[in-house]
């Protein structure tokens, strides 16, 4: 794609182990960032922010320009308070909505990965995004659209994510009800465009 390669120190040496020589050749130019900084791509502010997952350094971000807020958090064992502030006043909240514990649990996965999956390190299941979408302190209900990603293919379905992620909106009073769209992404895909 000739673009930078925005990435925090320790994830881009995680890299650098794991992926052939010939990676960094590949590579346009290299931004180093870490959690909590904010940067500029060209007229868009981005804020990165430390996620809770498995691996060297994760972060969740969000991007801002002409008043609109677009945040993206996937891979994450858990919500913790610190995500949910930086997801308030997001116009559109891309979020993970991983897994159901039931397929999960019976699925072909190794015993070890369903571990992994559902520490707090993993990724987020329909229930754990159902209490924070039903929390009115957690989610602020301000998202025009709200899109369910990273869906397993093995542990979860689109249908199952939509009506979980569905029931926990409805279950939030009506002076703090969510009034935008709710989408699931798909592996396969894209969604439509979202005007924001």
């Amino acid at each position: 794609w000739k673009a930078p390669l925005y990435v925090t120190e320790p994830t881009m040496d995680a890299m650098k182990r794991i992926l052939p020589e010939t990676f960094e050749k590949r590579l346009r130019g290299v931004e180093m960032i870490q959690a909590g900084q904010r940067f500029a791509v060209g007229d868009i502010e981005v804020h990165a922010f430390a996620i809770p997952h498995d691996a060297a350094d994760p972060v969740g971000f969000t991007f801002r320009t002409n008043g609109t807020k677009v945040a993206l958090v996937t891979d994450l064992g858990y919500m913790p308070e610190l995500v949910k502030v930086h997801l308030r006043g997001a116009d559109c909240l891309i979020l993970e909505s991983n897994h159901d514990l039931e397929m999960l649990k019976v699925g072909p996965y190794p015993w070890v990965v369903k571990q992994r999956i559902l520490s707090r390190t993993g990724h987020l299941s329909n229930h754990a995004v159902s209490e924070y979408l039903s929390d009115r302190d957690g989610f602020d209900a301000a998202a025009r659209y709200l899109v369910l990603a990273h869906l397993s293919e093995e542990n979860n379905n689109p249908f199952a994510a939509e009506i979980c992620a569905q029931e926990a909106l409805n279950r939030r009073p009506p002076e703090a009800a969510f009034t935008g769209e709710l989408l699931v992404a798909s592996q396969h895909v894209p969604l439509k465009p979202l005007e924001l």
